[in-house]
């Protein structure tokens, strides 16, 4: 089996039978495209089945060099997948990367941006122009329900339900959930709608997208990471502030004004409540007041 076959069959198992999205599946290619580059440059000739743990290892080793640990941790992860993956397809009886060791990571946090810090950076569009608008409703609903960016840019019509009050949305892996829907959330999509949104030349091929460029097209995701970087350097905030940071913030908000993790979890859309448990070490100070006012043990 040569490489560029494993790798074709590997994309097809993700996408068909594990039923990741495109992107997801992209991203695992790149960790094997990675490996098949170094062999070519180091012109080791081996194949996915014969190659050796003494071969992946010095493979690893010198492109840590160049990498952090966490894109290490993540290079050795999606390897260990790609082998697995050949091991149940029995073209191989062991995996080369058992018994190589992930760097140590600390937990990462996620920023996450304050209620009065979301309405600085709001306050910085300009609502006189349409663009201004819209882009307020985008930060809106980025907060208001939590949503990642590429489930915010594919937001469809259809998918509003106002009068039931939710949205659906379509996540990783093409899986659908329903998420409640505030009214100001509800507002700002109308006024955008009916105001805005109605007087734009649309495409054939968005006519059902609600978020708009101004050619009528749908918006990009790198359009609404611009959009917020512009703003929050306009506010003065000094943060890594991203698309994905209102809705690390969303799922915060609600934690500490005492949501249910597993309500959170399901809005949020994590498979795991462990990806969700993350914001549980976010604001020790807070969780510390809870446990004090509500445990019985005082």
């Amino acid at each position: 089996m040569k490489w560029n076959q494993a790798l074709k069959a590997y994309e097809d198992y993700l996408r068909i039978e594990r039923g990741l999205s495109y992107n997801s599946v992209v991203n695992y290619s790149l960790d094997i495209k990675k490996l098949m580059r170094w062999l070519e440059e180091h012109e080791v000739e081996t194949s996915p089945i014969q190659i050796s743990e003494k071969t992946l290892q010095e493979f690893i080793y010198q492109t840590a060099k160049s990498i952090n640990p966490r894109s290490q941790s993540r290079l050795i992860s999606g390897l260990r997948g790609f082998f697995n993956y050949l091991i149940f397809e029995e073209y191989r009886k062991t995996n080369p990367l058992e018994l190589i060791e992930s760097p140590k990571l600390g937990r990462k946090l996620p920023d996450t941006l304050s209620e009065v810090e979301i309405d600085q950076i709001i306050t910085q569009i300009d609502l006189s122009t349409p663009t201004g608008e819209r882009n307020r409703t985008i930060l809106e609903t980025l907060y208001g329900c939590g949503l990642r960016v590429s489930e915010l840019t594919s937001l469809k019509i259809s998918d509003l339900f106002f009068e039931e009050g939710f949205i659906k949305v379509t996540g990783k892996g093409d899986k659908q959930r329903f998420i409640p829907i505030a009214p100001s959330t509800m507002k700002y999509i109308s006024i955008y709608m009916k105001e805005i949104r109605v007087h734009m030349p649309v495409s054939d091929n968005a006519k059902d997208t609600v978020f708009l460029n101004r050619r009528g097209k749908a918006l990009s995701r790198a359009m609404v990471f611009t959009i917020i970087k512009d703003l929050t350097q306009k506010a003065g905030i000094h943060k890594s502030v991203s698309p994905h940071t209102f809705r690390h913030s969303f799922a915060t908000h609600l934690l500490e004004n005492g949501a249910d993790l597993r309500a959170i979890q399901q809005m949020l859309g994590h498979e795991s409540i462990t990806t969700t448990e993350i914001y549980t070490h976010i604001d020790k100070s807070h969780l510390s007041k809870v446990m004090h006012q509500f445990h019985p043990r005082k």
